[in-house]
């Protein structure tokens, strides 16, 4: 028997809303085997302070993997697929520019020394890499779009790609110190805020697709479901600012920090549940 495309279309989503929830266990299992070598005694005091542990290349390799899933699932809607490239593309610079507080407690010193070329470095390949995959998305756009020309949704999502890339650049480039300082928090607060408006539309959303007579439980169920998730995850993400803003470094900002990356692979989780046979959703 031949295999069904659409079949392997909607395994496709499957795996990938299933390969976001697979890395935050992989970030919590490199956290939590650095806590018990350094004699469970102490903990960093935020999930992206363990950059500067052996829990680095966990740290990095999850943050980019996240990046390039968000950006390869295509949203249910046209505001969720610009959500979901946005915060895709703010991923890597969260992971390449790492939070400037270090701690004091890590089973391995680390060295700073080379922090600042390494970032140089990174930081630069992910300007090249966003600027080719920016023309060819815009060329793809283009070709699809035929005579008609780009919609409005193309426009801004690629309006936004040109003004999140350049303005990174421009930064980068014009003052280094600074970007090196505060970029890391300066894309992880909106990355994150793109991720909880994701979570809010879907709760918006998903009656529409499950209008049928059979479903309208099902439908409410899933509607509070994502409307909890969301102001679960938009309560944690403003706690977390604040906290950071008041007090540098608190084991409190990493117990938010674990609610809100737990909450998100539970969205991903009922969101792969919902879709488990459909892929993405019609209204």
């Amino acid at each position: 028997m031949q295999p069904d495309p659409a079949l392997g279309a909607v395994k496709t989503y499957r795996y990938l809303r299933l390969a976001l929830v697979a890395i935050v266990v992989l970030l919590f299992a490199a956290v939590a085997l650095e806590w018990w070598d350094t004699g469970r005694r102490c903990l960093q005091g935020s999930i992206s302070a363990y950059f500067h542990t052996p829990v680095q290349s966990v740290f990095v390799g999850v943050l980019v993997t996240m990046g390039v899933c968000l950006v390869a699932l295509k949203g249910n809607s046209e505001a969720e697929d610009v959500l979901l490239n946005v915060a895709g593309m703010l991923a890597p610079g969260v992971a390449f520019v790492p939070t400037a507080e270090e701690g004091t407690c890590t089973s391995v010193p680390m060295t700073s020394g080379v922090l600042t070329g390494r970032v140089e470095n990174n930081m630069q390949a992910l300007f090249v890499t966003g600027a080719l995959v920016g023309l060819a998305v815009f060329v793809i756009a283009r070709r699809e779009a035929g005579g008609a020309g780009l919609g409005r949704w193309d426009r801004l999502g690629i309006t936004g790609t040109v003004l999140l890339l350049g303005g990174g650049a421009v930064w980068f480039y014009v003052a280094r110190d600074s970007f090196v300082a505060h970029a890391h928090g300066a894309a992880a607060i909106p990355m994150f805020a793109c991720i909880v408006a994701v979570v809010w539309l879907n709760g918006r959303d998903v009656r529409s697709s499950m209008g049928t007579a059979a479903e309208p439980r099902a439908a409410a169920r899933y509607v509070a479901t994502y409307r909890t998730i969301s102001m679960l995850m938009f309560a944690s993400l403003v706690v977390t600012v604040g906290i950071s803003l008041l007090a540098r470094s608190s084991v409190l900002v990493l117990s938010v920090e674990v609610v809100l990356i737990t909450l998100f692979a539970v969205f991903w989780l009922v969101q792969t549940t919902e879709l488990w046979t459909r892929g993405l959703r019609r209204s």
